[in-house]
């Protein structure tokens, strides 16, 4: 198990809080717990891979409000449901809305608990790698000039050097100084490298 992986326990019962927390640090987890979901939405978040168990039913705010918040925000906070025999049509639609999982209290299958527990945290790890590499290609490709911006953009389409000189009136000699300078502000050495880099950043040249 992943010793940087942190849960998040959100439970208005003492005792099902004690006990996820034993099972969860027993695992190898760092576990935050929370009797309700006012306080979890008022606590500083972890700047690290984490996920949140979540009672359904809960006084004031639901566990299914509190979803409902967490996705909004875009937390990239994943969620494994907790619920009791009455409400199990309602977890049900809750995995429609995202949810990783649901368990009916008490649990009784311990390790598939942790199982999931490790599948919502490689959701979280992906998630902020891919933020990462977001922010990264944003900042490389804030360096580009108007006319590097859109050579790239065709070389991202498949166009050859021939095809883009044609396509803005430039010479071929043009579009390949243009491009190269490009890929050298990208810090890529390939049209593949330089797809990658595009693709995570949701506003790279068309």
């Amino acid at each position: 198990m992943a010793s940087d992986g942190l849960v998040y326990v959100v439970d208005d019962d003492d005792d099902v809080r004690f006990g996820l927390r034993m099972l969860l640090e027993s695992a190898g987890y760092h576990v935050r717990e929370f009797g309700d979901a006012t306080q979890f939405l008022r606590a500083d978040r972890e700047p690290r891979a984490a996920c949140v168990i979540l009672d359904i039913n809960m006084p004031e705010k639901s566990g299914l409000e509190l979803h409902r918040e967490l996705t909004r925000e875009g937390t990239g906070l994943p969620v494994i449901f907790l619920t009791g025999h009455g409400t199990v049509p309602t977890a049900v639609e809750a995995l429609r809305r995202g949810a990783v999982d649901f368990f009916q209290k008490p649990i009784e299958d311990d390790e598939k608990l942790i199982a999931r527990v490790e599948e919502a945290l490689t959701i979280a790890r992906q998630a902020i790698e891919h933020e990462s590499a977001r922010v990264r290609a944003r900042g490389l490709l804030e360096a580009l000039t108007p006319r590097e911006r859109e050579i790239v953009g065709q070389v991202r389409l498949g166009h050859a050097n021939k095809v883009i000189a044609i396509d803005l009136g430039i010479s071929e000699r043009t579009v390949e100084l243009h491009r190269g300078r490009a890929m050298k502000k990208l810090k890529v050495r390939s049209v593949p490298e330089l797809i990658r880099l595009l693709e995570a950043d949701s506003a790279a040249p068309e």
